[in-house]
């Protein structure tokens, strides 16, 4: 992590978000949030988005947490349950002996 500290911290990866965008610092972040619809701003893993980036911000906590809250903010919709892959059965082998 660099000596940045506060809003101007930098994701060790940039979030993408819908539209092609990239949100790069965590003023990015937050300032992506407060543009969000009141219905959408309210949402729990909204409000749990910007307690994460909040903490990373006044605290220099990790920015991956702050990522991850965004992340999963926006995948919000996504189902959570998907099916694993279908594993192909395994071949039955004797031993001749």
């Amino acid at each position: 992590m660099s000596g940045v500290v506060g809003w101007s911290q930098a994701f060790d990866e940039p979030v993408p978000v819908p539209g092609g965008k990239q949100l790069v610092t965590l003023r990015d972040a937050a300032l992506f949030v407060t543009t969000l619809p009141k219905a959408e701003h309210d949402a729990p893993e909204w409000q749990a988005a910007m307690e994460a980036l909040l903490l990373v911000a006044e605290h220099n906590g990790p920015t991956m947490f702050a990522r991850i809250g965004m992340m999963r903010a926006l995948h919000r919709h996504r189902p959570k349950d998907t099916p694993a892959p279908r594993r192909k059965a395994a071949n039955a082998y004797r031993l001749i002996g």
